[in-house]
């Protein structure tokens, strides 16, 4: 990837676009089945549930019986979107729009890497982690949420309003996008991005009530969540049944969920820890005094790193979410987020393996479903961890420490350059 770095000329181009175009010719052999992977059909979404809130929402409601969909309602606008194509059946016509949306990203990284101050290094991202990912890709509405959230990162250099309008429609597609604006630089920047994406939010959720019936019932169905055996609080009652916990792993709420003894208790410290990432989160932004290009989308990787690591609920498309923005971080020269985002492709690999590949060994908490789990799981903390260190030094410490550089009145004029230089 890094030897890459550097404006691409237009023969430079054809080494990207092929690659990519190799690795999702690969993927849509997958979803339309020429080329069968092991484990349970990733397809079944789209061709079972996806297309059956289709024919619910074409009768003008939302399914209002159906605790599967636990998502906000401008998600109805994703289910809906293959009727743009009908010559295609449901499945293909999801399968092509998926598609298209990948390109849509591939594109935005591939012309901001060759602008002043950006690198194609994000392209390069997108191209592995979405390969690594596999055909989870294509069989989930997820790459057309993160498909929103790139455009939008890409935008709020130049058009805070963007950024919030994105953001805004995001949110009521699905909720995680408003996140993006964890970042954006105190003062005009803010003051122009948040209030539209309110306003966009509003005008979306208002259209989307008076649209159908139903609208907000996914809150009822997203509150009754248990704890998901992928999720870090699961990992505890992976290693329970192995020593007597009499509790179980099934089908609940439309996700394999831990059933039993203490589950409550740790789904409710999975929020708790939900709710200290924010505060954190919120003590950074509280604290921060140095703005780079790259701040917006660094912020914005954290903040979804944290919603996703202490989330009691981590289903592997929530690893694109990441991959869409470790791509724009590394978009971006300035960015010192190559570390975390490394890791967060790793992790995606993996993320293969854990489903569907070996998915029966995880839902069964055997060795190997165990160590495939915990490498997953681990490499997200650590890309937390390290993620949430970096910005707070980038954006907090460094300046901090800078602001704080004393020159001596006697010091001549050369120490007081170097004094000052130093302090940068």
């Amino acid at each position: 990837m890094t030897g890459a770095v550097g404006k691409w000329s237009r023969s430079g181009l054809r080494l990207p676009v092929g690659l990519w175009a190799l690795t999702r010719v690969l993927l849509l052999l997958c979803v339309f089945k020429v080329v069968v992977i092991p484990g349970p059909d990733i397809t079944f979404d789209i061709e079972e549930i996806y297309q059956g809130w289709y024919e619910v929402l074409r009768t003008g409601t939302y399914p209002l019986d159906d605790v599967t969909w636990q998502y906000p309602p401008a998600a109805a606008f994703a289910i809906l979107s293959p009727a743009v194509l009908p010559f295609l059946g449901y499945s293909a016509a999801f399968f092509v729009l998926a598609l298209l949306c990948d390109a849509f990203v591939f594109g935005l990284l591939l012309h901001t890497g060759r602008r002043a101050g950006r690198s194609p290094r994000g392209a390069w991202i997108w191209i592995a982690g979405v390969a690594l990912f596999g055909p989870t890709t294509y069989a989930r509405y997820d790459v057309m949420v993160t498909a929103v959230a790139v455009a939008a990162l890409l935008a709020a250099s130049r058009s805070p309003r963007v950024l919030g309008a994105l953001a805004g429609f995001g949110a009521v597609l699905k909720v995680w996008p408003v996140l993006l604006l964890a970042g954006t630089p105190k003062g005009r920047a803010t003051f122009r991005s948040w209030p539209v994406a309110v306003g966009a939010a509003a005008a979306v959720l208002l259209f989307c009530v008076l649209w159908m019936p139903g609208a907000l019932a996914f809150l009822s169905f997203q509150r009754d969540r248990g704890t998901e055996v992928e999720s870090l609080g699961a990992m505890v009652f992976h290693v329970a049944r192995h020593f007597g916990w009499s509790g179980e792993a099934r089908m609940n709420f439309g996700s394999i969920e831990f059933l039993g003894p203490y589950v409550s208790t740790v789904s409710t410290a999975a929020m708790v820890l939900t709710f200290l990432a924010f505060g954190w989160l919120l003590l950074w932004r509280f604290k921060a005094r140095r703005f780079t290009s790259s701040t917006v989308a660094d912020a914005a990787f954290v903040a979804v790193l944290l919603f996703t690591t202490t989330s009691r609920v981590l289903s592997p498309q929530y690893m694109l979410w990441l991959v869409g923005l470790a791509a724009v971080c590394l978009a971006y020269r300035s960015s010192r987020m190559q570390r975390p985002v490394h890791l967060v492709v790793w992790a995606t690999a993996v993320t293969q393996f854990e489903f569907p590949v070996w998915f029966s060994h995880v839902t069964r908490s055997d060795p190997l479903g165990i160590a495939v789990l915990f490498t997953r799981n681990g490499l997200l903390i650590a890309a937390t961890v390290i993620a949430c260190r970096i910005l707070w030094q980038q954006t907090v410490t460094e300046p901090r420490l800078g602001a704080r550089a004393v020159v001596p009145a006697q010091a001549t004029h050369s120490d007081r350059a170097k004094a000052l230089s130093g302090s940068r």
